[in-house]
């Protein structure tokens, strides 16, 4: 049996190896999730322990304090933006949308989109974090 779940194991690992470079989050936390669950559950295990992986995965870092001071203290657009869609840490922010560099971070851009300051990826759009 315990051959059998080394087996799995290392097959998840192999399927999922191509896919690291493009997605390395989600990737460790599935082949991670994947291993831990095939050893407490067997093959049921190691197929729920790789999905709560590749979710625990690709949680995203929040932006450096200085990042989020200078978003809460930088001017707001003279016009407002409003969108129907919510604002949601995760999600892509709508093209529509015009997105302010953060000077000195070029990792991050900033909207102020339905009165709430929104710290986004500019290459992604994804939103980062919404400042309260």
């Amino acid at each position: 049996m315990k051959t059998k779940i080394l087996f799995l194991s290392a097959a998840m690992l192999g399927v999922l190896a191509p896919v690291a470079s493009a997605q390395q989050g989600t990737v460790n936390g599935a082949a991670g999730g994947a291993v831990t669950g095939a050893i407490i559950g067997g093959p049921v295990g190691a197929a729920v322990g790789g999905v709560a992986g590749a979710v625990a995965g690709t949680a995203i870092d929040p932006p450096p304090e200085r990042v989020v001071t200078y978003v809460e203290q930088a001017p707001a657009p003279a016009s407002p933006v409003v969108i129907k869609e919510k604002i949601v840490v995760g999600k892509p922010i709508p093209e529509t949308v015009v997105l302010t560099p953060v000077p000195d971070s070029p990792k991050y851009a900033y909207a102020v989109v339905n009165e709430q300051r929104v710290i986004v990826d500019p290459q992604t759009r994804t939103v980062v974090q919404v400042v309260r």
